[in-house]
């Protein structure tokens, strides 16, 4: 082991530059929530104070809870999140599974027209994505935003897993082969649970902009009965007169979620980033 990494002051060092960070990335959020339990006037006379018994409000969530469907708002978003990360991680690990393992004509080309999808935005082909959902009918439900969601998704996901389904060891799979496993099987018994932190990244990578995404579900279903949270909440800001109070309680109830996601894969998420990085 090098002195560097002995040195109990680089491991300090470490801890507190990552505190730093943290306390940098969460300063934003802090704000969001201690001003959403705050009356409008205390909003903008001290935005950066703690809520006191003068300047404590609930009414921001009062409102957000009279106004609207908040909690259909909610379960529409997890559905249409919950169910992209699904069908990313699957086929994006099965994709890379089948380019890291297999030889075969084209295998290169393959994988470079999947890495198109990461800098080409799908946002330009808006106009015939409309087109196709209104002839196949999927227009207001929570499937067209899935399937778009899951086309977005997919370059990033096979671009990282695959480096990760090539460092799997293939004496590990020459043995399942020998064992008699199917290929199915060892796809799902002996490299998926290897390759969690790239499951993870990608989770975590795609999560979040589809979660927090206005775009697609004000074109895709914009109905009320599909409105994601994000499209919700824009009906306290208005042309002329926002309700800070419920646009902040909404963002506050918004967070939890992202949050969550994080402290469940954030160390699986630490390990898919540093993979490789320390030898």
């Amino acid at each position: 082991m090098s002195a560097a990494r002995q040195n109990p002051f680089n491991t300090v060092a470490a801890h507190a530059a990552l505190l730093i960070y943290t306390l940098i990335a969460l300063f934003p959020v802090f704000v969001i929530v201690i001003n959403s339990f705050k009356s409008r006037r205390a909003i903008f006379r001290e935005p950066l104070a703690l809520p006191d018994a003068e300047s404590f409000s609930l009414i921001g969530y009062q409102t957000v809870l009279k106004q609207g469907d908040f909690f259909l708002y909610f379960q529409n978003s997890l559905i249409v999140t919950v169910g992209s990360l699904f069908f990313i991680l699957l086929f994006g690990a099965m994709a890379a599974f089948a380019l890291a393992e297999y030889r075969f004509r084209g295998n290169t080309l393959m994988g470079l027209y999947l890495a198109l999808g990461i800098m080409i935005p799908i946002r330009i082909g808006t106009v015939a994505i409309l087109e196709m959902m209104v002839q196949t009918g999927l227009v207001n439900t929570l499937w067209a935003l899935i399937l778009v969601y899951t086309a977005q998704g997919l370059p990033l996901a096979v671009f990282i897993m695959s480096e990760f389904m090539r460092q799997v060891s293939d004496d590990l799979k020459d043995a399942g082969r020998i064992d008699g496993l199917s290929e199915y099987r060892i796809f799902f018994r002996l490299v998926l649970p290897l390759v969690r932190p790239a499951m993870a990244t990608v989770a975590v990578f795609n999560m979040i902009p589809i979660w927090n995404d206005l775009w697609f579900p004000l074109i895709l279903a914009p109905a009320e009965e599909v409105k994601t949270l994000t499209l919700g909440s824009q009906v306290f800001i208005g042309q002329f007169v926002t309700d800070w109070n419920a646009v902040l309680s909404a963002l506050s109830l918004a967070i939890l979620p992202v949050m969550v996601l994080y402290v469940i894969f954030s160390r699986q998420l630490i390990r898919g980033l540093t993979s490789g990085a320390v030898k």
